[in-house]
């Protein structure tokens, strides 16, 4: 059965977000039907779109145009310029987005990239990213982020925080939780009956039996014994310097990583453009284009869709279809 068309949130009109989603639809086509939720004003008209009103009439839009699903802001785009009063429609556009998935009426959400200042600064958003106001939406407490592509699945169990930071912030059950939301994801979300997970350590050479640090014996290896002994496959803790060539990865199906550049550094080296980040734990599919609002080149049309592109095939392939 074929599954409902996809949302795709605006995100930030004065960014690429606009561009990108009539580029995506330039590519796809009718074949990979979705439907941008923003003002049809704030469209450059490269491609041609049309309005719907209803998530039913995406499919046979989808053939002649992008499907815009409208939603009235106030002024006009101007790349590279947020508009302030323009935020609340970005946030009203991801909530509408979020709603259909709930409804059934979207398969999967799309995010094109926001700006954190603009959305604080214009409709006082008070969340640190889209990732927590998804959580909030979804009614669920913890989410992972995961970084993927057709390389490489990375989750970085610390994030966005120094890494003199990190070790404090390494707790056990944050790791728990994050091992734990990442194979009932690989499980659900993509398909894998018995993922196995590699596992990182922390420090060079995953500590060479506590020389180099002892976080993996005290903190990293108690978890994952646990979590094997109910039939978890982990693999690790690893050294992270051997965990990503070519031979590595046929080994597993994701890695956790301690940090953020662990993760993220191999899967931008293997997939710059390609990357998507899918959020897991929602009770609903989420995936994004693994990069900014890029204000610097926003309307001069040099805007690569290929992270978009990818970031819905791999929503499309979480809810069932075939991309």
């Amino acid at each position: 059965m074929t599954p409902a068309p996809l949302a795709v949130s605006c995100g930030e009109p004065s960014g690429i977000g606009p561009e990108l989603a009539e580029a995506a639809w330039d590519r796809l086509g009718g074949a990979l039907p979705f439907a941008w939720i923003g003002d049809p004003a704030h469209l450059p008209g490269r491609v041609p779109h049309v309005v719907v009103q209803d998530m039913a009439e995406v499919a046979d839009a989808a053939l002649r145009g992008l499907p815009v699903l409208p939603l009235a802001m106030p002024g006009p785009r101007v790349p590279g310029r947020p508009q302030p009063a323009q935020a609340a429609g970005v946030v009203a556009a991801i909530e509408r987005g979020v709603a259909l998935c709930l409804s059934g009426a979207a398969s999967g959400l799309c995010t094109l990239p926001i700006s954190k200042q603009a959305l604080a600064e214009g409709a006082g958003f008070a969340y640190p990213g889209h990732t927590e106001f998804l959580a909030h939406l979804g009614g669920v407490e913890e989410v992972v982020m995961m970084l993927a592509s057709d390389a490489l699945r990375v989750v970085p169990a610390t994030i966005h925080i120094a890494l003199a930071e990190v070790p404090a912030a390494l707790t056990p059950a944050l790791l728990e939780a994050r091992l734990r939301i990442t194979h009932a994801a690989l499980i659900r979300d993509f398909a894998i009956p018995a993922p196995r997970i590699a596992v990182a350590g922390l420090n060079p050479h995953a500590g060479e039996g506590g020389r180099m640090g002892r976080e993996e014996i005290e903190l990293i290896v108690p978890v994952l014994e646990r979590l094997r002994a109910e039939g978890m496959d982990l693999r690790g803790p690893l050294p992270a310097d051997t965990m990503f060539h070519a031979a590595a990865r046929t080994g597993y199906d994701a890695a956790v990583c301690m940090y953020h550049d662990q993760a993220l550094i191999p899967i931008k080296t293997l997939a710059f453009d390609e990357g998507v980040n899918v959020t897991l734990g929602l009770p609903f599919v989420r995936t994004s284009p693994d990069h900014g609002t890029a204000f610097d080149i926003a309307g001069k049309g040099l805007a690569n869709p290929s992270s978009t592109v990818e970031a819905l095939r791999m929503a499309w392939r979480m809810a069932g279809g075939a991309a």
